[in-house]
């Protein structure tokens, strides 16, 4: 399954990524020591409880939150969000998967030859993933402040 669709308004990243994004923003913000439950999470970024319940799972799975105590208590960073980089939160989804040639030479025989298609969606993967790489946590809720500000 593809996380990444390209159509008339552009490229389109899933829910599950958009929604992972705004889960650990809202985890990181918390300055609770015993973190922010999973209840407030969903009704401040109205998501719903039970579609908040895949998204949590698949963080947790990755090793980027954690529960501060047992089952029903709050939910903090597993690490700095420095460390968090947005590749961290958009695999913990979906592989960065541009196109499928790049990933799996068996689906084109052309992979295996000088494809010049392929080579450029090979180049594209890469700097999407530096891209993604290339931002924390941290810098998105940094950089994103002053702007918030604004909203309150």
């Amino acid at each position: 399954m593809l996380s990444l669709s390209v159509g008339q308004r552009g490229m389109k990243i899933n829910t599950k990524i958009r929604y992972g994004l705004r889960t650990m923003i809202e985890i990181a913000d918390c300055k609770n020591p015993e973190g922010v439950l999973q209840k407030d999470i969903a009704k401040r970024q109205q998501i719903s409880v039970k579609y908040l319940d895949y998204i949590i799972s698949a963080l947790k799975l990755k090793g980027l939150i954690r529960n501060v105590g047992g089952r029903g208590s709050g939910y903090v960073l597993a690490r700095p969000a420095v460390e968090i980089t947005m590749l961290d939160i958009y695999t913990a989804f979906e592989p960065v998967l541009v196109v499928q040639c790049v990933s799996d030479d068996s689906f084109c025989e052309r992979s295996s030859l000088c494809c010049k298609a392929n080579l450029y969606w090979k180049q594209f993967h890469r700097q999407f993933v530096e891209m993604l790489s290339g931002r924390s946590l941290e810098q998105i809720m940094m950089e994103t402040k002053e702007d918030c500000l604004l909203c309150e």
